[in-house]
């Protein structure tokens, strides 16, 4: 064996100081997650330690064997020693592909475990103590069209729209389940999904937070890359299914947002594959012409 699968939540995430450790290892997926609490240390970089009943997100990599002596000097990890900062373990990561064991750094001093970071993503921290003045935003889903915005008063949060931006790794899909059917999500199989790259105000991002559902566990807020033209912008906030379901159909007035938002904004091709999309689950709508 010349690799070994390794999970990430801090400083070695995408974009993240230390992430050119990694030096291009192989990204199996960005949506992942263990059990664990996750710590601010206050160093500026977190920590983490098990758990049976909580959830710290990040990344999970393919390493090369030989990338293990500079991630163990970074993580003052060495086998073997009584007073490593770090621990090197074994647990088992959960993907949108299923589950696979792959080592992760955890902490072996209590006194790295300064500030408990409720919500156990690194990413996320940040920017809610931030509260950034403007943070872009990816919609593909009913966040495309604005009318509940407009009823909910915030719709002068999102005035400003980027353009049509692609999501590529993820496909949508209506895995979120709800009385009168599914909503949608994006999954992590290799496909593409398109939808409106907004530029928000914090007072947008906080709104979005109570919208998706985030306190209550529904839709958890990620970090993902997204295309508009030949631009590339970097963790851009979108939102991920915590517990997805098999697909259901959307009910109409859900169906009729999606399309209403897509229209004009997504590709042609893609526009057409949503409503085959709606079709195959039996939903009959079309809009005007």
């Amino acid at each position: 064996m010349t690799t070994q699968k390794l999970f990430v939540y801090g400083t070695l995430r995408k974009h993240e100081s230390n992430h050119f450790v990694l030096k291009g290892s192989l990204c199996i997926a960005e949506q992942a997650w263990v059990y664990g609490e996750l710590y601010d240390t206050g160093l500026g970089y977190p920590s983490m330690k098990p758990s049976l009943d909580q959830k710290v997100y990040g990344e999970l990599y393919e390493v090369h064997l030989d990338h293990f002596t500079d991630l163990d000097e970074l993580e003052d990890y060495i086998p073997g020693r009584k007073d490593n900062l770090y621990d090197r373990v074994e647990q088992t990561v959960h993907t949108d592909a299923g589950e696979v064991n792959a080592l992760v750094y955890v902490s072996c001093r209590d006194d790295l475990l300064a500030e408990p970071i409720l919500h156990g993503d690194w990413k996320l921290c940040r920017l809610m103590k931030d509260k950034p003045e403007k943070t872009f935003y990816f919609a593909y889903g009913s966040c495309m069209d604005d009318e509940r915005f407009c009823v909910a008063k915030v719709d002068h949060h999102f005035k400003s729209i980027v353009g049509g931006g692609t999501l590529t790794g993820y496909s949508m899909q209506y895995l979120f389940s709800r009385d009168d059917g599914g909503r949608a999500d994006i999954i992590e199989n290799g496909g593409v999904t398109e939808g409106v790259l907004y530029e928000l105000p914090y007072e947008g991002v906080e709104y979005l937070f109570h919208r998706e559902g985030f306190y209550g566990q529904w839709y958890r807020p990620a970090f993902v890359n997204v295309k508009v033209g030949d631009k590339l912008y970097e963790d851009v906030l979108t939102f991920h299914v915590y517990n997805k379901k098999g697909e259901l159909p959307p009910p109409d007035h859900y169906a009729l947002e999606i399309l209403r938002g897509a229209r004009g904004r997504v590709s042609d091709d893609y526009y057409r594959k949503l409503e085959q999309q709606l079709e195959t689950l039996g939903v009959q709508i079309r809009l005007d012409a």
